[in-house]
């Protein structure tokens, strides 16, 4: 078998959380074009607060023949107070409710934000304690979590806790669950100012999705991303999302390291913010990469 590839809607996120902007069902129409099996999805879009649409979304979807097989999710998990931490894993359960409802098998949870005032065993000891809590749910409804080694939530302050790769790598061996795996984003270890087949060869094992972005800088470099992440929210402005295949990634490197371990998960397109001509590009390279390492 060889990997499927959805969309994520990267460019028009905040129109499809802002109610009366962007409905959800546009944006299906604006895919149909790209030839690609599969919508990812984000559980804060505004068309998914009434849990009556949920059914209908899905139907309508899969009338175009797609269906959706992950959703986007960013619990906080880090979060000190036990309440507000609480609250982070009743919404990641909701939403694993919801993927299970729109036909999903994937639903993404992160670490959290890397706050200042915690401990790396304190955020540790709060990551794994959510996440735990969210793979009963899981268990339940058949679903698998997959944790993205992650830059920065579009509405987040501070980078992610798991950002560095010796950090996730440690989260990901110290939760051992057939129901929980890796989503890898190789543009995420670039922002980390990593290497992403280094990161990769250490997962390589528990990749079973994966969000398929290039990224470039447009000016500056590493040193100065990182300098100006902290507390401002969503991504830095001169780390640019681009056509795939365009940027700083080796897919052909990253496509032989999964295709050796039998990756045949979803790889889901996160591109777009220069508009839909830009997430063709993106899809027709990804077809065609897929269809040389996996023929």
């Amino acid at each position: 078998m060889k990997p499927k590839i959805a969309a994520f809607p990267k460019g028009w996120i905040r129109d499809l959380v802002a109610p009366d902007k962007l409905s959800i069902y546009e944006w299906i129409d604006m895919s149909q074009a790209m030839g690609i099996e599969g919508l990812e999805m984000y559980n804060n879009f505004a068309d998914f607060k009434d849990e009556a649409n949920w059914p209908k979304i899905r139907k309508y979807v899969e009338s175009t023949g797609m269906v959706i097989p992950m959703m986007c999710c960013s619990p906080d998990f880090t979060i000190p107070d036990p309440v507000l931490r609480q609250r982070e894993v009743d919404h990641e359960i909701h939403s694993i409710r919801m993927s299970a409802e729109l036909g999903a098998k994937y639903c993404r949870v992160l670490s959290g934000q890397r706050r200042k005032d915690i401990t790396h065993e304190q955020g540790m000891g709060y990551v794994i304690d959510s996440i735990e809590k969210c793979l009963v749910e899981a268990e339940k409804l058949d679903m698998i979590l997959v944790i993205e080694n992650h830059y920065k939530d579009d509405f987040w302050t501070e980078p992610e806790f798991a950002q560095m790769e010796d950090v996730f790598v440690d989260l990901v061996s110290r939760i051992d669950s057939p129901r929980f795996g890796v989503q890898f984003d190789p543009s995420n270890a670039i922002a980390a100012g990593e290497e992403p087949l280094e990161l990769l060869e250490k997962v390589k094992h528990r990749v079973v999705t994966m969000h398929a972005s290039d990224r470039y800088l447009a000016n500056g470099t590493i040193e100065d991303l990182r300098a100006q992440e902290g507390g401002t929210a969503g991504y830095v402005s001169f780390f640019k999302h681009g056509v795939i295949g365009k940027g700083l990634n080796d897919y052909d490197a990253i496509f032989r390291t999964l295709k050796s371990v039998g990756f045949d998960g979803w790889i889901s397109i996160e591109d777009g913010v220069d508009g839909m001509e830009q997430m063709h590009e993106s899809a027709e390279f990804l077809k065609r990469k897929v269809k040389e390492h996996w023929a």
